[in-house]
């Protein structure tokens, strides 16, 4: 049995152990404490904490539950705002052993109406840093959960031209376990920003380490985009997975958000995964338009190098031409300028070294085929160091194939082309489909190109462009009412017009310019038939964009009635015309009234076409063609053709 004297030891040890926690439990109000509290959060932060309502705590183990009235909590003196934190209510639970140990647990936290502005600065502070500085990562409260009821959260950092301000909710419809729903509005890289989805738990914001759950609907300036998923990181982006929708006018309209160039293309929707860890961004399996054209694929961008490096693999079904071009790096989808047709729409070299891009584009077919009968497009897209070149560049035209290169160097100013190719096995009725295929059944097309030039558009380089370009035509037909028009042969066109037209064969067609500051000059430009044989001399100005040609015949036939007036081809690519050359034919017409008085037979003796012309194959027809007649040198194209 234990001495009596134990006993009383043992009740007294016991009484005042019990008196002092009895006491805290009998506390009523706990107002005392807080200037204390204040005064300590003042010391270790550098900031006020003022709580004006009442303060009320209800005492447990291991948790104790405190409830707070009108709380702020200030900024540091850097910060846009005058508070971090301003809330008509807060509750929350405490961990008490861990306490102890003086670390600081929130297992729950609940705010009621609740502002909160989340700041960076310029020098990378940041105002949810609870040290004196605002640098250490690790100065921050642990807060398990936290739930708002009518809150609103701002975020701003000035070095990303940012400033958001959301309104937040855990209240009706919430997701499970503490999620939020948010509407937002205000600058994203400095473009305007609204949005509206919901998230996870409010504080796993803070947590960088975990993905938080986010599902989003956002405009981002002319950008709209949807994407459901997860993001670690909100503020820094560290990984990301979601399905992501994108859509815009121009792709090029990401810039500012993504800091890469892309082309300045018609409008444009995508739907696909979008992942990214570390310096790594891949869209995967996306499918979508742009303009009229359908593409598919997957794309990567790798953050890692002197600038970001894009690597993609592009599969359209059906490509529209007017959404070629600015794929492949020309300007926008613009139309030239009225009276005009080379496009016209400025390159946007600015941008080309903010990233470097390997692009494999490949179409099955495409779209207003008729208008230009194109299939089968292949090629490679390179970018590096502002120098943009397709490589190979191959298409399926016409029942035969184009091929060939094309350079732009970005670098220099004005910005350097050039193109170097060779068609084959073409069809000038598959070319023009639109063509009668009685009027003209071709044989094949083939030539070669080079061309170089300077300028900000397709249009000022070809407008200053130097170099050779020659196609040849063997074999085919050709309406002969075409022909014998060419010749101005009266008689024959009567005939034809009465008793249907029939076909000519073409033995050979040559066109080989040589090209000058944009100006090409035909140095042979025949076409000889069974009857006759075509000849053009002049020049074409790619900078006026003016024709200026000169058609003459000389026939393989006798026609008892010809005009045998040269046929000038001038105007503008856009509307260009043909004109007998008057002066001849009045001159001629003079001459078979003055015989008309003699004997009206004889008035047709001037206009009897004398021919027939010699016959010739397209090897010798480019000989005799390219050689100038001896002791004469070659005609210099015609001063219109010559830019003044």
């Amino acid at each position: 049995m234990m001495p009596r004297r134990t006993l009383k030891w043992t009740a007294g040890l016991l009484l005042a152990l019990t008196l002092p926690v009895a006491a805290l439990f009998a506390v009523s109000d706990w107002n005392w404490l807080r200037g204390p509290v204040e005064k300590l959060v003042t010391e270790k932060t550098g900031r006020a904490l003022v709580l004006g309502g009442d303060l009320k705590v209800r005492l447990g183990w291991p948790l104790a539950r405190v409830h707070a009235a009108r709380l702020s909590f200030a900024n540091p003196a850097w910060a846009r705002n005058s508070q971090l934190l301003t809330a008509d209510e807060l509750e929350f639970a405490i961990d008490l052993p861990r306490l102890l140990t003086k670390n600081i647990v929130i297992r729950d936290a609940h705010l009621v109406r609740p502002v909160v502005f989340l700041e960076q600065s310029a020098d990378g502070r940041k105002n949810w840093l609870l040290d004196i500085d605002q640098r250490d990562e690790g100065a921050s409260v642990s807060i398990d959960r936290l739930t708002l009821d009518r809150g609103r959260i701002g975020y701003e950092d000035p070095r990303q031209l940012t400033r958001i301000e959301a309104e937040v909710t855990t209240e009706g419809g919430a997701a499970p376990g503490g999620g939020v729903a948010f509407s937002a509005h205000g600058r994203f890289h400095d473009l305007p920003l609204d949005a509206q989805g919901s998230g996870g738990p409010i504080l796993a914001l803070r947590d960088e380490s975990l993905p938080y759950p986010l599902k989003i609907d956002a405009a981002i300036g002319p950008t709209r985009l949807q994407a459901e998923g997860s993001v670690t990181g909100l503020a820094t982006l560290a990984a990301i997975d979601a399905r992501l929708a994108l859509s815009g006018a121009s792709l090029a309209q990401l810039f500012p958000i993504l800091a890469i160039a892309l082309p300045d293309t018609r409008a444009y929707r995508f739907a696909g995964q979008l992942q990214h860890h570390a310096r790594i961004w891949r869209y995967e399996k996306f499918s979508g338009r742009i303009g009229g054209s359908d593409i598919a694929g997957s794309l990567q961008v790798d953050g890692g190098g002197k600038r970001p490096f894009l690597r993609a693999e592009l599969l359209s079904q059906v490509l529209d031409l007017a959404d070629l071009g600015p794929v492949i790096g020309g300007g926008d989808a613009a139309p030239p300028p009225e009276g005009r047709v080379l496009p016209a729409a400025p390159f946007r070299t600015e941008r080309w070294d903010s990233v470097d891009a390997d692009v494999k584009l490949s179409a099955a077919s495409f779209r207003r085929a008729q208008a230009m009968p194109l299939e089968n497009l292949v090629t490679r897209l390179q970018l590096r160091d502002a120098v943009l070149s397709l490589d190979p560049l191959r298409f399926g035209v016409a029942g035969g194939s184009l091929a060939g290169t094309i350079t732009l160097d970005g670098r220099r100013d004005p910005l350097q082309a050039r193109a170097q190719g060779q068609a084959r096995k073409i069809l000038l009725q598959k070319l023009f489909p639109g063509l009668d295929p009685a009027r003209i059944r071709s044989g094949r097309i083939d030539g070669n190109f080079d061309l170089s030039g300077s300028g900000g558009s397709v249009a000022r380089i070809l407008g200053s462009a130097d170099g050779k370009l020659a196609f040849v035509m063997d074999g085919g037909q050709i309406s002969r009412l075409m022909v014998e028009a060419i010749g101005l042969h009266l008689w024959e066109m009567l005939q034809l017009k009465l008793a249907g037209d029939r076909a000519s064969n073409i033995r050979c067609g040559i066109a080989d310019f040589s090209v000058k500051d944009g100006v090409m000059t035909g140095d042979a430009l025949v076409l000889d038939t069974d009857i006759a044989t075509i000849t053009a001399t002049g020049g074409i100005d790619l900078g006026r964009e003016q024709l200026d040609l000169l058609l003459t015949q000389r026939t393989k036939i006798t026609s008892p009635v010809a005009l045998r007036s040269p046929i000038h081809v001038r105007g503008s690519f856009a509307k260009p015309r043909a004109a007998v050359d008057t002066g001849r034919v009045a001159v001629r017409g003079l001459g078979a009234l003055a015989l008309g008085l003699v004997n009206p037979f004889a008035a047709l003796l001037p206009l009897v076409e004398a021919g027939p012309g010699a016959d010739s194959d397209c090897a010798a027809l480019i000989r005799t063609a390219q050689a100038p007649p001896p002791g004469k040198a070659r005609a210099s194209p015609p001063a219109a053709a010559t830019r003044p």
